[in-house]
């Protein structure tokens, strides 16, 4: 099969469900060779790894806990073992628990940073010693969250890894520059995907009518859709973003700068 992918390997994150998955089966229906499922879930990746083989693409999955580095370094070992180099990274995986200044736990914080950043950081590393070795191009696109611009009280450790990942994203990209080595950050904001339906209902009192509810007050009339956020990852890992990097696209319904200067409604109770 030709497409934009052929003859590429890939690693994609949080890739037994939602927007990883679906990524994945978009770059296998665009002719990727080899493929990485991760996540916690065998049975889950189990069936990715199915679909992708069905499209076509040689695949693995590698059960991994992103807060554990030695289970990180493991991803990238099977990689490197099973195709020799990685051309694409996608870092879709991440913690989106609740917690504010006044109830935000250090061991709370630390796990944050390590699922959403460290663990990241471990990877573009890997993927870029891998492709500096075989000396070919790589892409690589971080999923951040427009809250990296500063966020909700509710997110102060998740804004703050996430807005670390868009300050890595920029040091990496230019590091890595002369190696033809992209880095970007895509920052979708409120999204409609299995993994909020779950956060809904579990911090916001969310009931069946939830999304309903939200998508009535966007401008848009619905939340970003994990397709619309699919064709722009796989834009830009592809060829075709040329030599895109060290960029940060905020995929939502607001625009930052703009508008009322946001006020706090409440004071935080703790």
């Amino acid at each position: 099969m030709t497409g934009r992918f052929s003859g590429r390997n890939a690693i994609v994150t949080g890739s037994t469900q939602g927007l990883g998955r679906a990524l994945l089966e978009r770059m296998a229906d665009e002719g990727l060779s080899g493929a990485v499922v991760t996540g916690r879930h065998a049975e889950r990746g189990a069936e990715v790894v199915a679909s992708l083989t069905e499209r076509g693409c040689d695949a693995i999955f590698v059960a991994a806990d992103l807060s554990d580095a030695a289970s990180v370094e493991g991803i990238i070992r099977a990689a490197q073992e099973r195709f020799g180099v990685v051309h694409h990274l996608a870092n879709c995986a991440a913690l989106t628990e609740r917690g504010t200044i006044l109830d935000t736990s250090t061991d709370f914080f630390d796990k944050m940073m390590a699922v959403n950043t460290r663990a990241p950081f471990q990877l573009i590393q890997g993927v870029a010693h891998m492709a500096r070795a075989a000396k070919v191009p790589a892409s690589v696109v971080n999923i951040g969250s427009v809250v990296a611009w500063g966020g909700p009280p509710n997110l102060l450790a998740y804004s703050t890894a996430k807005g670390a990942l868009m300050s890595m994203t920029k040091n990496a990209a230019f590091a890595l520059m002369f190696d033809q080595i992209r880095v970007v950050a895509v920052n979708p904001g409120w999204m409609d995907t299995p993994g909020e339906d779950v956060i809904q209902r579990t911090f916001h009192d969310g009931g069946d009518t939830w999304l309903a509810e939200a998508e009535a007050r966007m401008p848009f009339g619905r939340l970003v859709k994990t397709d619309e956020i699919v064709n722009t990852i796989a834009f830009v890992l592809s060829d075709e973003a040329g030599m895109m990097t060290g960029t940060v696209i905020d995929f939502d319904q607001t625009v930052r700068g703009a508008g009322n200067v946001p006020l706090p409604t409440e004071r935080l109770e703790g």
